[in-house]
């Protein structure tokens, strides 16, 4: 009897132990939080499509030049499987709002020399991430 005691009690400190470890792992991820400072949202566009493939269309105002936290924030942009997700990156020199379109260019003609980088997710879930100026 006192043997299946200790049993129960050991399989259950493991089991705690485990669950404690996948909280604090899942608690303690990096968020949006880390790109403060280096980007402004200028425009976002959402198809109304909730049955067939969402379409999501960011543009960024890129405050910060570095094209590595560019991608890290494009792929942190929610996707849906079989959707797009489009991320347009601006330079700091565009201050309007940005009207986005679900159709090519996603944007005016006007703003595409502002146009510093872009990100598109496929809908088989492939990052593609270019730098438009070198």
């Amino acid at each position: 009897m006192k043997r299946n005691k200790l049993i129960f009690y050991l399989i259950g400190a493991v089991v705690l132990i485990v669950i404690y470890q996948i909280l604090s792992s899942s608690l303690s991820q990096p968020g949006l939080e880390q790109f403060e400072g280096k980007y402004e949202e200028l425009g976002f566009y959402r198809n109304e499509n909730n049955t067939g493939p969402v379409v999501r269309i960011y543009a960024i105002r890129a405050i910060d030049p570095n094209s590595d936290w560019m991608r890290n924030f494009a792929e942190s942009q929610p996707h849906t499987k079989y959707g797009r997700t489009l991320v347009f990156f601006f330079s700091p020199d565009l201050k309007e709002k940005v009207d986005l379109s679900p159709q090519e260019p996603y944007f005016p003609e006007k703003y595409q020399s502002y146009l510093v980088a872009k990100f598109e997710k496929t809908p088989m879930g492939e990052g593609r991430f270019s730098n438009t100026i070198p």
